[in-house]
């Protein structure tokens, strides 16, 4: 009786370790794409990461972007849009090169990044074209001056383009405009993100687009122009047919972009536009590739 007892308490003991021992092999089976799948999600998640990332939030929290193409070390640097929807061909100029790059890695060097920030105010933007990307037309854009102008400014009536550390004041000149400089030099987010940013990425140059005036201008902060921005003055203006200029002297303004470039001893040149309307891409698009060729490094041959 007791061997009986025995035999059943094994083959009881065998049969619900078979029942556990096949579940677990069905739900590993089961569980294993899922798996592979949120391993190929992740890959994709730091590979987009990648290519571009937040670099700060608007006045009114819509993102700052930027774009990165190549894997160099030598990091060039593009804005666009730093006066919003008033000067609305220099996001699109920006977002054109992006573009550019996007389908065309082959043509960065090795040792290169671009970065692209296509939109720098999107608030400005957003308030004249309705979005706070470069995700919009021509057609998108009012014809009233008026309502253009007053997206040159953030949300909090800032010209961004006056709110720098160099000759920083709290009212500004833009023409024959007084304007408004902030409450101290970086208060303003969209400035203070790409400060934080530069500092971050220490880049190689930076090119800031704006208009209207068709030109290439060096920057400087009383110390004169940097021996490394005059030389990319002077290859962007020739290889873009734009004129180059040693300053922006048209009139006096104070906390402007490049000149804090210059004083941080970061080369930076201001391009210009011709008009309020044409984003220039051939010229533009010389002049990158000129800015390419300079920075390229040749392969080392044995």
């Amino acid at each position: 009786m007791k061997n009986i007892l025995w035999v059943l308490i094994v083959l009881i003991v065998i049969g619900v370790g078979g029942w556990f021992l096949l579940n677990n092999s069905m739900l590993t089976e089961q569980e294993e794409p899922n798996m592979e799948e949120t391993a190929t999600t992740t890959e994709e998640v730091m590979e987009e990461k990648k290519e571009m990332e937040v670099i700060g939030k608007s006045v009114d929290g819509n993102d700052i972007m930027a774009y990165h193409y190549g894997t160099g070390s030598d990091e060039i640097l593009l804005v666009g849009g730093i006066h919003g929807g008033y000067s609305w061909n220099t996001a699109l100029v920006a977002q054109e090169a992006a573009d550019y790059f996007k389908e065309n890695p082959e043509v960065i060097p090795t040792n290169v990044m671009v970065t692209v920030i296509p939109v720098l105010n999107p608030d400005g933007l957003e308030e004249v074209v309705g979005v706070p990307t470069a995700t919009f037309t021509a057609a998108d854009v009012p014809a009233s001056a008026a309502e253009r102008e007053s997206g040159r400014f953030n949300a909090n009536t800032v010209d961004l383009n006056r709110n720098f550390d160099c000759d920083w004041q709290e009212e500004g000149t833009w023409q024959t405009k007084t304007v408004s400089g902030g409450s101290a030099a970086f208060s303003e987010p969209e400035s203070a993100a790409i400060k934080s940013y530069i500092e971050k990425s220490d880049p190689k140059a930076v090119l800031v687009w704006y208009s209207a005036a068709g030109g290439v201008f060096a920057s400087n902060c009383h110390d004169g122009v940097l021996p490394e921005t005059q030389v990319l003055t002077d290859a962007y203006a020739k290889a873009s047919g734009y004129k180059a200029y040693q300053e922006f002297n048209f009139y006096e303004i104070t906390g402007d972009m490049v000149n804090w470039l210059a004083k941080e001893g970061v080369p930076g040149i201001s391009v210009l536009l011709t008009n309020h309307t044409d984003i220039e891409w051939s010229k533009n698009k010389a002049g990158i590739e000129a800015l390419l060729k300079h920075y390229a490094v040749e392969p080392k041959t044995e």
